[in-house]
C-alpha cells in the first residue's frame, strides 16, 4: 500500500529587485529637492558646483546619499554660502570678465574721485596724492601730515584723516588693501626704534589699526609692510627728495589687471 506524501511546496525567496528602481526614483526625487533649493536664491557659482558634483555621482554609477556625494555636497553648501571673490573666476566667460573688470574700473575710478574731493576740498594737495594704475589705486600720505620726526605715534589732528580714508573704503570691503610704510636713508636709532625698517612697520601698523576701527571693513582684507628706505620715489641726496621718501601709502589692489593704458592723476591736478 503506497503511502501518499503530499509534497510542500517550498517557499520561494520574495522578489526584492524592485528596490533597486525605488532606489533610484529616491535617490533622483532628492536630486530634485536640491536643485529646487538652489533656484530659490540665483547663483550661478552654485549651479555650476552642483552641476558638477550631480556629473560626478551619476556617471560613476553612485548615488548623491553615498559619503563622497555627501561631502562634495557640503562643500558646495559651504561655497555657495561663502562671500564671493573674484578669485574663483576660472569657470567665467571672456564676456563675465570683462564685465567684472569694468565694474572694478568703475570702482576704483569713483573712490579715486572721493579722494581726490577731500584733498582738495581740506587744502591736502601737498602732502598726499593719488594714482590709479594697472595693478592698484594707491593713496600716498606724507609722513609730516601724520607723524612727529622719528615718530610712529600718529598725531591727534591727523586721526580724522585716517577715518575718513576708512569710511570711503567701507563701499569697497570686498577689495584686498596693503598699507605700507616708508623711510628716508638717514639712519635712525632712537629709544624706540633701532632701525628704519621698524620705525616704517610700525607706521604703517598704526595707521591701519585707526582705519581698522571702522568695524564694517573686514580686517582678513588688510595687510601691513614696512619697506624702511629701500622703496623710495625720490632721491635721498636732497631735503626734498628724502621729504618724499617719508610716506605711508594705502594701496587699494586690483582683482584683475587692467589690461588698458595705465591711469596717473595728481590730486593737484585732480577736479574737485
Amino acid at each position: 500500500m503506497s503511502k501518499r506524501h503530499k509534497k510542500e511546496e517550498h517557499e520561494e525567496h520574495a522578489d526584492e529587485t524592485w528596490l533597486i528602481p525605488y532606489a533610484d526614483l529616491l535617490t533622483l526625487l532628492l536630486a530634485l529637492f536640491i536643485v529646487l533649493y538652489a533656484m530659490s536664491s540665483t547663483d550661478s557659482k552654485k549651479f555650476q558646483d552642483m552641476s558638477k558634483a550631480f556629473n560626478v555621482a551619476f556617471n560613476s554609477g553612485m548615488g548623491v546619499l553615498t559619503e563622497s556625494s555627501v561631502i562634495a555636497r557640503d562643500n558646495m553648501m559651504q561655497n555657495a554660502n561663502s562671500p564671493k571673490r573674484y578669485e574663483d573666476t576660472k569657470d567665467m566667460s571672456k564676456e563675465q570678465r570683462e564685465a567684472l573688470k569694468k565694474q572694478e574700473q568703475e570702482d576704483l575710478e569713483k573712490l579715486k574721485k572721493q579722494v581726490d574731493q577731500y584733498i582738495n576740498t581740506n587744502g591736502l594737495t601737498t602732502q598726499l596724492d593719488t594714482k590709479l594704475n594697472q595693478s592698484q589705486l594707491t593713496i600716498t600720505i606724507s609722513d609730516s601730515s601724520l607723524f612727529a620726526p622719528g615718530s610712529a605715534r600718529v598725531k591727534p589732528e591727523s586721526r580724522k584723516l585716517a577715518v575718513a580714508i576708512s569710511n570711503m573704503l567701507t563701499k569697497y570691503s570686498d577689495y584686498e588693501v596693503i598699507v605700507s610704510g616708508h623711510t628716508d636713508n638717514v639712519p635712525i636709532n632712537n629709544a624706540e626704534f633701532e632701525s628704519n625698517w621698524e620705525l616704517s612697520s610700525m607706521r604703517a601698523i598704526r595707521f591701519m589699526n585707526i582705519v581698522l576701527d571702522n568695524k564694517k571693513l573686514n580686517p582678513k582684507n588688510f595687510s601691513n609692510i614696512g619697506y624702511g628706505e629701500y622703496h623710495p620715489i625720490a632721491g635721498n641726496d636732497t631735503a626734498a627728495g628724502r621729504s618724499k621718501n617719508r610716506r605711508v601709502e594705502v594701496s587699494i589692489i586690483r582683482k584683475f589687471a587692467d589690461d588698458g593704458k595705465s591711469v596717473s592723476v595728481s590730486a593737484a591736478t585732480a577736479n574737485p
